[in-house]
């Protein structure tokens, strides 16, 4: 972000992607697993900070929440890429209405609208489009994990809808400071990337 470019906040959403138990918390069906990602503990302090700054000045403050819908015998409906990465998803991980599909405590309070979403962008199949421009949203800054996935994939889909598209930096995380920095790289191309302290200070 340019020094002194500012945001109007009344007509700005923050999108935190996926920052939910069953990813981040001790208890988690990703910890259980055994995928620990450790920066990704730091973004919801990180984050709070930057929805409660955000709101103070009228701006929307949108969660999605990766969710694992149940079929008619209760079996999680997982993808069969996603099968082969995580093998150890089971019954229960990431069920809708669940502990662990839930935004992690940090958030609590601070989010107006929860989408919830089956692949990686927050856009796709989600009435995400339709709440931001009823709220009169033309610009959204993106946080979240991982990197170079949920939040890249949200990126692009934003940047596709003609939205002022942002990407706090230092509120995402990926599996890997490699793929963290090489994502953000290449999300330049179609958002500003900035970070959270620039982003709170360029509110009008």
């Amino acid at each position: 972000m340019s020094a002194g470019a500012k945001i109007q906040p009344s007509k700005t959403a923050l999108v935190v992607v996926d920052l939910q138990n069953d990813f981040l918390h001790p208890n988690g069906a990703y910890a259980r697993g055994g995928d620990a990602n450790p920066p990704a503990l730091l973004l919801p302090e990180r984050v709070a900070v930057v929805a409660r700054a955000l709101k103070a000045g009228g701006g929307l403050v949108v969660a999605s929440q990766f969710t694992l819908w149940p079929d008619a015998k209760g079996e999680p409906m997982i993808l069969p890429h996603l099968k082969a990465l995580r093998p150890y998803l089971a019954k229960g991980d990431f069920a809708p209405g669940s502990w662990g599909q839930a935004n992690v405590d940090a958030l609590a309070g601070l989010v107006d609208v929860t989408v919830s979403k089956v692949a990686y962008s927050a856009f796709f199949n989600t009435q995400l489009d339709w709440v931001l421009r009823r709220a009169g949203i033309d610009t959204v800054a993106v946080c979240g994990i991982v990197t170079n996935g949920g939040v890249a994939s949200t990126v692009r889909d934003a940047h596709m809808r003609d939205y002022r598209t942002l990407v706090l930096g230092d509120g995402c995380a990926a599996f890997g400071e490699e793929r963290h920095s090489t994502s953000l790289a290449d999300m330049r191309n179609v958002a500003e990337v900035t970070d959270c302290a620039a982003f709170i200070a360029s509110l009008a």
